[in-house]
């Protein structure tokens, strides 16, 4: 989470916890879960999550740790406290390979406007005018040794869950077809699992880039790949003839960098140097592996879409563990 921002989770979150064989399928459904998971949380809705750093009042709960090796993972339920009333109000997460963030509590706080009347959301004119785009690649830390502390180029793990949230809608939009997407870094991201997941044969659906600023396409694509505003959590939505197109969602950031893709050439230009290639700054580095989504974005997202209790669809969660080994996630 950006510092001064908040989200609401429309789903249960932590613990206690039910497995799946604990509850009745009806039930899942009425909480929009369509296929089996591991087990499913026990606690109110509602929980709102923001950056650590932007938490004030509150103490760490020792006893909370929840037996995580570098830092807290919640496991042991809500692990700060309230430093007036002492009572449970959050939980912190901060351990290695964990998202950073604090969740807290619905049924122990309350929202509370401050500062005047709140601004209203950008528009998306303003957005796509203002936001910057998220980089594919980061530089992710090691742990020290005799030579000190170093980094290795990644894929950003914020690329590798967007991908999993849309791959599952990409899936559900392909209605069991194969699925052709844009060339360069949006195929990049998306061909290659479309490819294992989906059965081979000619492309017969087509995915488009489409949002503000971005040109109508000239024949009806079949799916559009478009942005959420950040502020809102809606999804972009077209007007004309590409309204009734599958839309699958992307955040702001990763959308901006796939509809204005990077300066840099993959490859030395040939002949003279063009005016627009930059001559100072060395091609930034790549990750030395392709690219794979986050599985447990992909999977969240996909039990609970409806189309999942299709019987292809269960297929391809079934056959999840296979399709790990070949690199996809």
């Amino acid at each position: 989470m950006e510092s001064g921002t908040f989200a609401v989770d429309p789903d249960p979150w932590g613990g206690p916890w039910r497995m799946w064989d604990e509850i009745d399928p009806k039930e899942a459904e009425a909480r929009g879960i369509y296929a089996p998971v591991h087990a499913l949380s026990d606690r109110a809705a509602g929980t709102i999550v923001i950056a650590p750093g932007d938490v004030r009042g509150t103490r760490l709960i020792p006893e909370k740790g929840g037996g995580a090796c570098c830092g807290l993972n919640g496991a042991d339920g809500p692990n700060s406290a309230c430093e007036a009333c002492d009572l449970p109000v959050a939980t912190r997460v901060d351990d290695c390979s964990l998202w950073q963030s604090v969740w807290l509590c619905s049924d122990a706080v309350r929202r509370v406007p401050v500062g005047g009347e709140p601004a209203a959301p950008l528009s998306w004119a303003e957005l796509a005018e203002r936001a910057e785009s998220t980089p594919p690649f980061e530089p992710i830390a090691t742990w020290g040794g005799r030579a000190g502390s170093s980094h290795y180029w990644s894929w950003s793990p914020r690329w590798e869950a967007a991908a999993g949230q849309a791959l599952a809608h990409l899936l559900v939009a392909s209605e069991g077809q194969s699925v052709k997407v844009p060339d360069g870094l949006t195929a990049d991201v998306f061909q290659r699992a479309l490819d294992a997941l989906l059965p081979a044969g000619p492309p017969t659906r087509r995915a488009v880039l489409a949002g503000p600023g971005v040109p109508s396409p000239d024949a009806g694509p079949d799916i559009l790949l478009v942005p959420v505003h950040p502020q809102t959590g809606q999804t972009w939505a077209p007007v004309g003839p590409t309204a009734s197109a599958y839309r699958v969602p992307l955040p702001l950031g990763v959308w901006l960098r796939l509809v204005s893709p990077s300066r840099y050439l993959p490859v030395p230009a040939s002949g003279g140097i063009p005016r627009d290639v930059l001559r100072d700054d060395p091609i930034p580095p790549r990750p030395a592996y392709l690219f794979r989504v986050d599985r447990g974005t992909f999977r969240h997202t996909l039990v609970r879409l409806p189309a999942v209790r299709s019987p292809w669809m269960r297929t391809i969660l079934k056959n999840l563990a296979q399709r790990g080994s070949a690199g996809i996630f």
